[in-house]
Order: C-alpha cells, then structure tokens, then sequence
C-alpha cells in the first residue's frame, strides 16, 4: 500500500474555486466514507479548511487511486472534474509526507507560521478516526505531522514569520497601523461562534474592543462564547450574545463586525451592508468606483467639462467649421482637446485641415472670439504652431509622433470607513461587493491571499524546512523498516514453533529425562537459533528503512518459505492495536 494526497489550496486554485469546491460537515463525512468504499483505498482522511482541501489515502495502485479521489473530490464539491482537474495537485509517498509535514508547520499556509493549522489536523484525524477510515498509515502520519508541528513553533521562531488568519486580517484592517491602537474604543459584531469566530472575538477583546456582539444560529453558543469573554482575565470587554435576526440591527451600531460561518450562502448581502452605513458617512452610500461619469459612462470617475471635452468649457468644440468632432476625439483618447494629444491618432488628412483651420482662425495674430457662454476669448496661437509641427511630421516620417501619456486624473479622495468587515468564511458570508461602498473597508480571504502573496519570510522559515526534511527521512524510514515488521515477527514466530516442535519430539525420544536437564536443553536451543537470527532480522530492518528496501519483505518470506496467510495476520492484529489508540 502506498500514501496518496489529492487536493486544491489557495496555491493552486482561485478563491472563487476553492469556494464552489467548499464542504459541509456532512458532505465531508460522505466523501470519506465513499473513499474508503472505493477499491483502491484502504483508508482516508480529509483535511478540509478555509483555504484548502486535501484528500488523504493509502491506496494499493497510484494511477487508479488518483483517478477515483479527484472523481470523488469533484462528485462531493459539486465542481465539475474537468473545470477541477486543473487546479489539482498529487503528492505521492515521500512527497506526500513532506507535504502534510510543511502543512502541519505552517509552511503552506496563507499567513506563513500560523499555528490554527495544527488543530486542524487534529479534527480531520479524530473525524477518520471517529468514522474508522483511518488505519495504522493515516494514524501515524496524522499524528507525526502533530509532533512535527508543536517542533516547529518550539524550536524555532516560525511564529513570527505570520499569525493566524485573524490577527493577519485585522492587520488588513487597520491599513498599516497598531490593530490595538485601530481596535480601541470600537464595537465589534462577531458572527458565528465556532473556533476561527472565537479566535476572533477573543483577538478583538484582547485589542481593546469597547463591546463585542456575538451572534449566532445555536444562541446557546453565542451565549457561551460571550460568557467566557466576559469571564476573562485578560479582558475587560463588554460581551453579549444576539439571535441571528438581531444582525440587521447590530451591524447599524458596530464599527467592525467579523463573519466565519458554516452558511452556504450570504449572511451579509452587499444591500444590508449599504444599510447599516446609510447616514453613517458625509457622502451618500455608493458603489465609489461604479459611479456613472455625468457623460454617461459607467464606472469611470467623474471628471471636470474641460477634461470630457465638454464644449461650453473649452470654447472648441462647436465652432463652425471645424472638420473634427473634438468631444469624440476627447472620448477616444482620454485627454485635453488642446495641443498635440487632441490630434494623437488622427489621419493625416484630418490632421492637416485641423492645422489649417486654427491657422485661419489666428491670421495675423488674430484672437477668435469665444463662443458665448465661454469664460472669455480663446488664443490658439500656442496651440497653432504645436499642430503646425505636428502635420509638418507627418508630411515628413508618414505617421504621427506617438501621444503623450496623460496626466493622472484627480480622484475625490474616498471618505474613511465607518464600518470594518472581516470575512473569514469559505464560502463567504459577505458580498464581495460591499467592498465598493463609501464608508465599508472589506477584508476576506481573496485579499488576504493578495496581501500576504508578497510577504516577506523569516529567517526561521529555513530551518523549519530543514525540520521538516529530517523528519520526512525519519518517518520513511520507520515506515519502511514497519513494513518488514511483520515479516519479521512471522519469522520468529516459526523458529519458536520450530523449537517447541524438536523438544517434543526429543522428549519422545528421551521420557525419563528429568526437568532440570530438559529445561537447560531447551535454553541452549533457543539461543542458538537466536543468534542465528539475530544478525540477519537486524540487518533487514536496516536495509529496509533505506529507500527501495521494501523488496527485502519478499526476499526474507520467499527463503525462509514464510507462509503469506501468516504475516497478513500479524498486520492484522498491529492495525487492531493502532485502531484502539485516540488521537493524539
């Protein structure tokens, strides 16, 4: 048997993917069963996260079991395969290992070091465990990547390589300053009351949070955590518990509100958001960057008469006999009609009429006069002998002189916020596009992955995989060298039958000899076969933890002529002991 993970992470799928992939509690717990269902596996694990899902299996052929879990991956995330197919990785045997071991280290994570991922682990192995799809591999992976782990974050500063998700999140939030300076004196609503909410109520009250909210569909559980936040002593934070309909009201009287539930759809539509903060902020509730130009187009940032070549304001566009329609150029090209940028693209022939039209227009120094409702009359000597250059180049190289890149638009700055969301869910809980309203700062787990893509790694990171490393060689090794195990027992097991066989016979052979001599006989026996199996037994495990030693298995049962029904036995008797274990 052989260990296979098939999964998708933050680093190989999008948000959006990693979303739709997204399992409930009973749909994992389905899809372990149906693993462990399949022929080529003989146990399972899911390790099932926000920003991950990894199918572990101990499979009897790579190529199959690889095709069935992704087709079971696909089939209980409701993705279709071949929209799945491309965002899945496999990790086979030792690549397996070192994998789930710089998972359990935080080497994998989303925020490097964040230590949320060992307790993690331990559910997905207590759940295997629970439903009996987890044997003696799973077990003893699982809880080796435990130990690796609780190493990492012992033996080295790893931790300050990254927080957890939360403490990240709140970072994000407060846009560069101390999350304690942001936090004081706010009201925090925190929705949902399972472990990453918990996190974050109790890292919110630890910053400074005036009140903390706590909302959820079991109210028993809200009530809970609100207890033991109230009944903190590191805390004098204010802490209560609201049924879910209460949120509506409660996001209107919160500064910050943290969502992390196990919902399928939204909990916060970007409409509720847009509520909570109507009146909140100096300027009305809007979607900031899809605000409608006054000339009508969609989503770009309202701009000054003159910079839409508007013609009341630059006193050009409908004079009579112009030859261009200079607003449309200004649509085109984005800039002043003025200059060379107004003629940037502009055919020859176009360009040279317009030249001659502003010459004629300024004969002898001549001001045209300014159409009415202008500010006053209109030079366009500067401008004249710019275009004149122009057309002159153009008559010259055949084309026209590549356009200035424009001056950046003035932007109203947007107001500050008045209302945090933290939105630690998979599938969210908040519309992404709440982010657009004036007076809202969205953080979720699409930004934070944006965000911490860039983030330096600390020092300590390299000798975690140096940790990782060795611990990879030594949990192959011992998994080799258990391999042979068996064999070995079996091997033993018939030298001892063997043994008891020959004194028999040799009391047959000699009734009146006494018990002292019988039992002397019966020791030098037993140490003489021994010895002789000592040095060899030693050697194999030797030889079979080294890699490419699984084949000394079946060299050791083929001359000693071992009975196969036998060693089977002895793995059989191991995998009932290790199924009696709890988790670690």
């Amino acid at each position: 048997m052989s260990l296979l993970v098939v999964g998708l992470s933050h680093r190989s799928a999008p948000v959006s993917v990693l979303e739709r992939a997204s399992l409930g509690v009973d749909a994992q717990v389905k899809l372990l069963q149906d693993a462990v269902a399949a022929e080529p596996a003989a146990e399972a694990a899911l390790l099932a996260t926000c920003n991950r899902i990894e199918l572990y299996a101990d499979v009897d052929k790579f190529h199959a079991g690889v095709a069935e879990l992704s087709t079971l991956l696909a089939q209980h995330s409701g993705v279709g395969l071949e929209e799945l197919t491309p965002y899945l990785y496999v990790h086979y045997e030792d690549r397996a290992v070192h994998h789930l071991f710089s998972v359990a280290c935080g080497l994998d994570s989303m925020v490097v070091g964040e230590g949320q991922i060992l307790g993690q682990i331990k559910d997905s192995l207590a759940r295997a465990q629970e439903l009996n799809s987890a044997g003696r591999l799973l077990n003893d992976l699982f809880q080796q990547a435990l130990r690796v782990g609780k190493r990492a974050h012992s033996e080295t500063g790893i931790d300050r390589a990254g927080q957890s998700l939360v403490t990240f999140g709140l970072e994000q939030l407060a846009a560069g300053g101390e999350v304690q300076t942001w936090a004081r004196g706010k009201k925090a609503l925190v929705i949902g009351a399972g472990s990453m909410s918990s996190l974050a109520a109790a890292t919110l009250a630890r910053a400074g949070v005036a009140e903390v909210v706590v909302a959820n569909r079991t109210f028993d559980r809200a009530e809970r955590l609100a207890q033991i936040l109230t009944e903190g002593d590191d805390t004098d934070v204010l802490a209560r518990a609201v049924p879910m309909e209460s949120v509506p009201y409660e996001l209107t009287r919160a500064d910050v509100a943290v969502s992390c539930t196990g919902a399928t759809g939204l909990v916060l539509t970007a409409a509720s958001v847009a509520a909570a903060v109507e009146g909140r902020t100096a300027a009305p509730t809007a979607v900031a960057d899809e605000t409608p130009a006054p000339d009508g187009e969609p989503g770009r940032t309202a701009a000054t008469g003159a910079e839409r070549g508007n013609p009341a304001a630059t006193g050009l566009g409908g004079e009579d006999g112009c030859p261009l329609d200079l607003p449309a150029v200004q649509g085109t090209a984005g800039f002043s009609v003025l200059g060379e940028a107004a003629v940037a693209g502009m055919a020859a022939a176009d360009l040279e009429q317009h030249a001659a039209w502003v010459d004629n227009g300024t004969v002898g120094g001549a001001q045209r006069a300014a159409r009415p409702g202008t500010a006053g009359p209109l030079d366009l000597a500067p401008d004249a002998d710019a275009i004149a250059a122009l057309a002159a180049t153009v008559a010259t190289v055949g084309r026209i002189p590549e356009r200035r890149r424009p001056e950046p638009a003035d932007e109203p700055p947007r107001p500050e916020p008045v209302l945090f969301l933290l939105d630690l869910a998979m599938p969210r809980d908040i519309d992404a596009a709440a982010h657009r309203l004036t007076g809202v700062r969205l953080v979720d787990i699409e930004s934070l992955a944006e965000a911490s893509a860039g983030a330096p790694m600390a020092a300590d990171v390299d000798q975690v995989r140096r940790i990782v490393s060795d611990e990879v060689a030594a949990f192959g090794a011992a998994l080799r060298a258990a391999h042979i195990t068996p064999t070995v027992v079996a091997l033993r097991t018939m030298a001892a039958d063997v043994v008891a066989s020959e004194i028999a016979r040799l009391d047959g052979r000699l009734p009146g000899l006494d018990d002292k001599h019988r039992a002397e006989i019966t020791q030098t026996v037993r140490r003489v076969v021994d010895k002789l199996l000592h040095a060899p037994t030693v050697r194999v495990k030797q030889l079979a933890a080294e890699p490419g030693g699984a084949g000394y298995a079946d060299a050791l049962r083929t001359l000693f002529d071992l009975d196969p029904e036998a060693v089977a036995a002895v793995s059989r008797a191991e995998d009932s002991t290790e199924k009696d274990r709890g988790p670690a």
